[in-house]
């Protein structure tokens, strides 16, 4: 089942929008201009410190995909940048009127607070890209058109499951009825209860609450084609056990992934039909769970929070501090804004949630050592490549992004942000005195295999702390 790769481009868009809600075209096309705005700035962020072997041009335009066009004419990321455009596009012109935070003790309080995100990943000039669907099929599914679906549960013949957990697996609802035409031997045994997607489409939760739901979608979002591998189907609930030991005695909180399965196909365990299941975050009362990307790009949960320099303080000993131990003890968490959530309650940090294990790396010693064998990716012997893992994501981006928004919506002094972060980080010296690296992710997309990682590296703001 190969995925689409080419997106419908703001003009073809246009006429689907017609068609399916005429009620949006006004603030579509009025919407139009910020959307290529927010895009050609990544863009360009892109060109001045990723290894993209062009020169950014005096003359950018205000188009992004025909600057992507101009620059690599040969690429397909003209029309991942065209689709990401549309969709932004799409997001501004159906946002809420009202931006209410949900209150503690909603059970859907999580799904509605993922759902206020609009502008995606905030580096990715394909923050919003979603090629494969149409323009109906975004405003039924993507989170920021806040919508309730239901899965698919279909039924494997037990002969043909790999995993753990019954052989039924938790199609998404764009997903199942491709999976069934494909394979006449798995049946539908009827839709799950409603569920809200999360930040990322193909996870949601329940709106009653419950386990949250990882599914394979065959959709280009910004990076990647949201498959699970069969890697991560052995990985997670071993990986869950080693890191829920591993942060015992720390407020770092892991979402266990409980059970994992895949459909076995001709070519085995088959990514396009995989499933995960994650523990929902279990909160007391009063307190709400954000993610950190949520927390920086949405001014109204940013304004919930106490004085600027407290927040950065309880961030500092919660989740900065915690991750470089966890990198001491030999893991690194990939702590980027999707995936790690903060614990609130009167606007202060009380813990932190993590999520997500398919981007961390372990340190092969302390596989040995605890007797675990994990498949793909993560293990590694290499201890810059473990630094590199959990700085990319928690200093070049979370920090980053954070330190930018209480700059610019609480009037804190970054300096000063970036001193006490600094003071958190003394138990790997390395983590102050080495640039910055960043994920390169238009250079990611433009090469062979847009999968293996790229690093840029920028000055580090904390050497002068060090």
């Amino acid at each position: 089942m190969p995925p689409q790769i080419k997106g419908p481009g703001p003009a073809p868009a246009r006429e689907q929008l017609a068609e399916v809600r005429p009620d949006l075209l006004e603030r579509y096309d009025a919407a139009l201009p910020e959307a290529r705005a927010a895009i050609l700035g990544r863009l360009l962020t892109a060109l001045d410190r990723e290894p993209l072997g062009v020169d950014r041009p005096t003359d950018p335009g205000t188009d992004p995909a025909a600057l992507a066009a101009r620059l690599w004419p040969a690429a397909t990321l003209a029309d991942e940048i065209a689709d990401s455009v549309t969709n932004l596009a799409l997001a501004l012109a159906n946002r809420p009127e009202s931006a209410d935070l949900p209150a503690p003790g909603d059970p859907e309080a999580l799904g509605k607070t993922e759902q206020m995100l609009l502008d995606g990943h905030p580096l990715h000039p394909c923050c919003r890209t979603r090629t494969g669907m149409t323009v109906a099929d975004v405003l039924a599914y993507a989170p920021e058109h806040r919508p309730v679906i239901r899965l698919r549960r279909l039924r494997v013949p037990a002969d043909r499951w790999y995993g753990t957990g019954q052989p039924v697996l938790y199609a998404h609802p764009w997903q199942a009825h491709r999976i069934l035409a494909h394979h006449p031997w798995i049946t539908d045994a009827g839709p799950t209860r409603p569920v809200r997607p999360l930040m990322s489409l193909r996870t949601v939760a329940p709106i009653s609450g419950g386990p949250h739901i990882k599914t394979a979608v065959d959709v280009q979002m910004t990076s990647a084609v949201r498959t699970v591998s069969p890697a991560a189907v052995h990985n997670g609930p071993i990986l869950s056990r080693l890191l829920t030991q591993l942060t015992a005695d720390l407020p770092i909180e892991i979402l266990a992934e409980t059970e994992a399965g895949a459909v076995i196909t001709d070519n085995g365990p088959d990514r396009h039909l995989a499933h995960l299941v994650r523990r929902a975050p279990r909160l007391a009362r009063g307190e709400r769970a954000v993610p950190l990307g949520v927390l920086a790009a949405v001014p109204a949960w940013l304004a919930e929070t106490g004085d600027p320099y407290t927040i950065w303080e309880e961030l500092g000993s919660k989740l900065f501090a915690p991750l470089a131990t966890v990198l001491d003890r030999g893991v690194a968490l990939e702590a980027h804004g999707q995936n790690t959530l903060a614990v609130l309650r009167d606007g202060h940090v009380q813990r932190i949630l993590y999520r997500d294990l398919g981007g961390v790396r372990v340190r092969r010693s302390l596989l040995k050592e605890q007797g675990i064998d994990l498949h793909g990716d993560l293990p590694t012997d290499d201890e810059t490549a473990l630094r590199t893992k959990m700085a990319a994501a928690a200093i070049g981006t979370v920090a980053t992004q954070l330190i930018g928004a209480l700059t610019t919506h609480r009037g804190a002094d970054p300096d000063r942000l970036w001193a006490t972060l600094a003071g958190h980080l003394r138990e790997i010296p390395d983590l102050l005195t080495a640039p910055v690296p960043v994920k390169a992710t238009t250079a990611m997309r433009l090469a062979d295999d847009p999968l293996h990682d790229i690093w840029t590296h920028q000055p580090n703001p904390m050497a002068v702390y060090a």
